[in-house]
């Protein structure tokens, strides 16, 4: 009876998240812009306009997606109901069971919709341009800021989202010295936006043969992708771009492109297109979703005489990873800490960003109650 009750309390927990979710999402307004999108693809001279096509056949795509996932999850949620009634009649070993695998299917499905619920920002449903840099202590560092870029490399493939490198700085050693990835798809910002900081390894590092033990440093930015509904223009006297052709490869002829915004400091990097216009495109489109983010986040004005107060995204320390002499990851803002580091490495981090992300949220409406008491 115990084990039924914990069912019960774990399925009212888990309809409440659903009625929610669609309270919020309004499942009838999502079948009419369903509904508006397919009119509006069926017409001949939607497809002539190559801006916007790929834009909505992805909003069609993700809207279809999410109608689907509420669909079944409703379904999984009554047939639960249903096993419950029934056990409650008379015990039967199979049905419990059967109710206990629906139930934890459930649960991995709502847990997406739980975090989403908590991305309420503008930007949170873009994509995400993540820089990784990383800092003093040659090869040691160089090889830490590589495993970053492999753990995140790694989430984004287990989440479904297109991981694009932009650039790469390759390592004295190892490793690398800087490199940035795009990573395309809904919610790519919003879930990864917990990750700017400072990330601090200590392991004995594999480039000292006393194997001595290594604190090694590296920063991650993550800023949203700009879309087409969101631009300004950088007058050109503000920009500094410096052409370098590759070297000791004659078949290869991609360009690196270096772009300097000179007002701020702030530059960017883009060695990975197959031509040297694109790399400068994509620099340049960095550039602007960098100063978008880092101005919307301070208050600043970026269409005025105010672009010197821009300052760069914090560098605080926001994660320790230990691997010896135990291994343990902790996020130093939430507390949440794991003794699986070698899972956290490879990708699994999203009980740091449910974490962080929830106490976003509460730290939210702390402030607006505060605000709305004092109006």
């Amino acid at each position: 009876m115990l084990e039924l009750l914990n069912i019960k309390i774990e399925v009212e927990r888990l309809s409440n998240i659903l009625t929610k979710a669609e309270g919020c999402l309004d499942l009838t307004e999502l079948s009419a812009r369903i509904e508006e999108l397919n009119q509006l693809i069926s017409q001949a001279a939607f497809w002539h306009n190559s801006a916007t096509f790929y834009q909505i056949l992805e909003e069609i795509e993700f809207l279809n997606a999410t109608k689907k996932q509420y669909q079944r999850s409703h379904f999984i949620l009554e047939d639960i109901k249903a096993a419950l009634e029934l056990l409650e009649l008379s015990a039967d070993e199979e049905l419990l069971l059967e109710a206990q695998t629906n139930l934890t299917q459930l649960q991995q499905e709502l847990e997406t919709v739980e975090i989403e619920q908590l991305l309420s920002s503008p930007c949170d449903q873009k994509g995400a341009f993540l820089t990784i840099t990383a800092g003093v202590g040659g090869a040691d560092a160089q090889y830490w800021a590589y495993m970053l870029l492999r753990m995140y490399s790694k989430w984004g493939e287990s989440n479904s989202y297109k991981i694009l490198l932009v650039e790469e700085s390759c390592g004295d050693l190892a490793g690398i010295k800087s490199a940035s990835l795009e990573i395309i798809g809904r919610y790519a910002y919003g879930y990864l936006k917990s990750e700017t900081g400072t990330h601090q390894l200590e392991q004995i590092s594999p480039f000292d043969a006393a194997n001595s033990l290594r604190t090694s440093l590296a920063s991650v930015e993550v800023i949203p992708i700009l879309d087409e509904s969101i631009d300004f223009e950088i007058p050109e006297k503000d920009l500094e771009i410096t052409f370098y052709r590759h070297r000791g490869n004659v078949n290869r002829t991609e360009t690196w492109v270096k772009m300097v915004h000179i007002p701020t400091g702030i530059s960017v990097s883009c060695n990975q297109e197959r031509s040297q216009l694109q790399n400068k495109e994509k620099a340049l489109a960095i550039l602007k979703s960098k100063l978008f983010a880092l101005a919307l986040a301070q208050g600043v004005q970026i269409d005025k005489n105010q672009r010197r107060q821009i300052k760069a995204l914090s560098n605080k320390l926001i994660r320790e990873y230990i691997l010896h002499p135990y291994t343990k990851v902790k996020d130093l803002r939430t507390n949440v800490e794991t003794l699986v580091a070698t899972e956290v490495l490879d990708g699994k981090i999203d009980l740091f960003i449910k974490a962080y992300l929830q106490q976003l949220y509460l730290t939210t409406s702390e402030d607006k109650k505060v605000l709305d008491n004092f109006k």
